[in-house]
């Protein structure tokens, strides 16, 4: 590990001023941070430990009916928080599918979007990686790539967003709050998240030294508790990433499909809204002709990115099981195996 600089800001602004620096990089529960470093993937000359800022460890449920989330809130405080559970189900099913439950006990939300792909050959630094290494090139393009991209990927980057969690918040337009040198300003999760282009590099929309304050979700995304799901397929159902995932969110009117909400995980470089699905699903019938055919528009643009071809067809049966799971109501209490294909009655 190299050497660096250690610095505990008691305020925002000290925070956000040692971070500016080049080089330098904020600390919370440190889950994926402290593993990159000892793997020398992440060197950072400075780090910034915010783990013990004030007022950002709050879960505040707003007059709207919405939630705000301090940074520092943990993965599993918050899936437990039984408002925030009965409001957004899918959120609270997407962070009990994520990890071990250990590290959903430090990890903190903030530290969730921040967190980097697991592609293999980002982590071994004996690889070419564009991400790790501008120009470099990128050595999946060639390698073993089953589990790479196959939506938003450039001949850059064919890397997946790791993130369970990202991908509800994507489907029910989650608000992320930053501070930086010039302010404070919100991002919609849905832009925060980069796609790899020419810049791999660059993975969110935070400037130098902007410091994640907290999330909100707005109180009209709770009037899909009754009808929201979150499904996950994954290798193994303990402590693994998503092979593909999906969030849906149905409120229905009458027999018909109101709304949607829909995002997928595990297909590119950020969490995936399907808005095209979304629109698709306006005035249907919740049955499975309608499903299959936003299934269809959801991955109208995918194409592989190696040997990964099937991961297409599996995203849309994802998507298909999802509506279907949301179609029939959220769950009374949450799964014994959360957003796993084989928890009873899903």
């Amino acid at each position: 590990m190299n050497r660096f600089d250690y610095i505990r800001p008691t305020t925002i602004p000290e925070a956000v001023a040692a971070a500016s620096a080049p080089g330098a990089a904020y600390l919370a529960a440190g889950t994926n941070l402290v593993d990159l470093m000892k793997g020398g993937i992440a060197r950072p000359s400075r780090l910034v430990d915010v783990g013990r800022l004030p007022g950002l460890s709050a879960i505040e449920h707003l007059p709207d009916g919405g939630v705000r989330i301090g940074a520092l809130v943990r993965n599993a405080d918050l899936a437990y928080d039984p408002g925030f559970a009965r409001r957004f189900p899918a959120v609270a099913e997407a962070l009990l599918s994520g990890a071990s439950a250990q590290l959903r006990n430090a990890a903190t939300v903030g530290g969730n979007l921040l967190q980097r792909t697991r592609c293999a050959y980002f982590h071994d630094v004996a690889s070419a990686c564009n991400k790790r290494e501008p120009g470099a090139g990128c050595d999946a393009r060639g390698g073993e790539n089953r589990l790479h991209a196959v939506l938003g990927w450039s001949e850059g980057c064919i890397a997946t967003h790791p993130s369970d969690f990202c991908v509800p918040l994507a489907a029910f337009n989650a608000i992320v709050e930053v501070a930086g040198a010039t302010g404070h300003r919100d991002i919609p999760l849905e832009e925060f998240h980069l796609l790899p282009g020419e810049t791999p590099e660059r993975e969110t929309l935070l400037a130098p030294g902007e410091l994640i304050l907290a999330l909100r979700l707005p109180g009209t995304e709770a009037a899909f508790a009754a009808h929201a799901r979150y499904l996950k397929v994954r290798e193994r159902t303990s402590y693994a990433f998503a092979v593909v995932s999906a969030a849906a969110g149905l409120r229905l009117d009458g027999g018909r499909i109101a709304e949607a909400r829909l995002a997928l995980g595990g297909v590119a470089l950020k969490p995936w809204r399907a808005r095209a699905a979304e629109a698709a699903l306006v005035g249907a019938t919740p049955d499975e002709a309608a499903f299959r055919l936003a299934a269809e528009a959801a991955l109208e643009a995918a194409r592989p990115s190696g040997d990964n071809a099937f991961k297409i067809e599996l995203a849309r049966r994802i998507l298909v099981r999802a509506l279907t799971l949301a179609a029939a109501g959220t769950p009374a209490r949450m799964p014994a195996l959360p957003a796993s294909p084989f928890a009873i009655g899903a």
